[in-house]
């Protein structure tokens, strides 16, 4: 789940992160208002998307930039009216972009420098690692590639937590000393305690800016948090912006499904998280292209499969459909069921190769084979990637 700015920088206020002031507005009059409670100097108007570039990027109505610095209140207004329910496209939200609701309306940081701190999961070690950059302001990536001598990583104990001489250690690496040394350890440690309450997987602040007054402030966020930890954290998940989503992820979610958009043509349905990966890698060994990724879980419903079904045929892109089914806890007279409801639910016009294996198989089979549809039957997964390949090939 992705979240957007200003609600990053209200996580930080919370947990005692320093940022600049400012609001977010909903209209071109709330953005000046905004401006007017913050005083004199120069004013940051940034759009609100779930995506990176929005100071290079383009609005669809030809206006130029989601990021600016205004001087006066009145400016304020009109570069929030050129923004507000535009579409703003950016090298990560692909042509299509994404519609800007908000704006985000603060105090522009004097910078003196820019650096870069995250923290995150070392997966590799299983346990959360801080890192840090005087290269504040790019790309991570392309930091990590060119020059990754410029990357410094400091390893936390699980248990004991970012420890006060880490979050100093990290400041003097970051060439930091006197009162701001102090500052940037205390937004670390701020840091690490808000990505621990919070469930969090990555927490990166880019740029961690030192102003020309001396101030050491997060400016920038991006948060990732771990799906499986939400139940605890229903005021995280009333955040979440379904506006910025795929509409088939959202409507999966509610289902219990994992679903995830991919650019081919054959659909796939999938009970477990590696089956579904593999079922994606032989139908492209095959010579085909998956649509979709969409685990339905260990232990699906009859009425998960059809909404799983609706899920897939809302996707125009679909011409064929591959489900893939091993039935342990999940039985596979349930798969079928729910299949042959899907099929009569939708009145399905595409090629459909279904391969059932496990509990149940052979009544999931004859169900199948006696309901007088047009299901291709395979007898593994292999069977089943060159029968949908070839079957989307000759309905084209």
């Amino acid at each position: 789940m992705n979240i957007h700015e200003y609600q990053a920088r209200e996580l930080f206020e919370k947990y005692g992160v320093a940022v600049p002031a400012g609001k977010v507005a909903a209209t071109p009059e709330e953005a000046e208002a905004v401006a007017r409670q913050l005083g004199a100097g120069e004013i940051v108007v940034k759009a609100q998307i779930h995506a990176g570039g929005r100071g290079k990027g383009t609005f669809k109505n030809g206006f130029k930039g989601g990021v600016h610095i205004c001087s006066r209140p009145e400016e304020v207004r009109d570069i929030a009216a050129k923004m507000l329910g535009q579409v703003l496209v950016t090298h990560q939200t692909g042509p299509e972009g994404r519609l800007v609701n908000k704006v985000f309306v603060g105090e522009a940081a004097e910078i003196a420098r820019e650096l870069y701190v995250a923290v995150l999961l070392d997966r590799a070690n299983s346990a959360p690692v801080v890192i840090v950059s005087t290269e504040g302001g790019m790309d991570i990536e392309t930091v990590a590639e060119h020059t990754p001598e410029k990357l410094f990583r400091e390893p936390v104990h699980p248990l004991l937590g970012l420890q006060p001489y880490q979050a100093r250690l990290l400041a003097q690496t970051l060439g930091l000393a006197g009162d701001q040394a102090k500052q940037a350890a205390k937004l670390l440690l701020a840091l690490y305690k808000l990505f621990i309450a919070a469930d969090c997987s990555l927490v990166e602040v880019n740029p961690m800016v030192i102003t020309k007054s001396g101030q050491v402030q997060a400016l920038d966020a991006k948060f990732n948090f771990d799906d499986n930890a939400l139940y605890r954290h229903p005021e995280i998940v009333a955040l979440r912006d379904t506006s910025e989503e795929d509409p088939r992820e959202v409507a999966a979610s509610k289902f219990g499904l994992n679903y995830i958009g991919l650019d081919g043509n054959i659909a796939c349905l999938v009970n477990g998280a590696g089956l579904a990966m593999a079922t994606m890698d032989i139908i492209k060994y095959s010579g085909g292209s998956p649509a979709n990724f969409l685990d339905v879980g260990g232990g699906a419903s009859k009425e998960q499969v059809t909404a799983a079904f609706k899920i897939i045929l809302g996707d125009p892109q679909v011409r064929g459909i591959l489900v893939n089914i091993f039935g342990g806890i999940m039985q596979c007279d349930i798969i079928a069921a729910g299949i042959l409801a899907a099929v009569h639910e939708t009145r399905l016009g595409i090629p459909l190769v279904v391969r059932l294996e496990g509990s149940n198989v052979e009544l999931g089979k004859k169900m199948i084979r006696e309901s007088g549809l047009a299901v291709i039957s395979a007898d593994s997964l292999a069977d089943g990637a060159e029968k949908i390949v070839a079957a989307v090939k000759a309905a084209a």
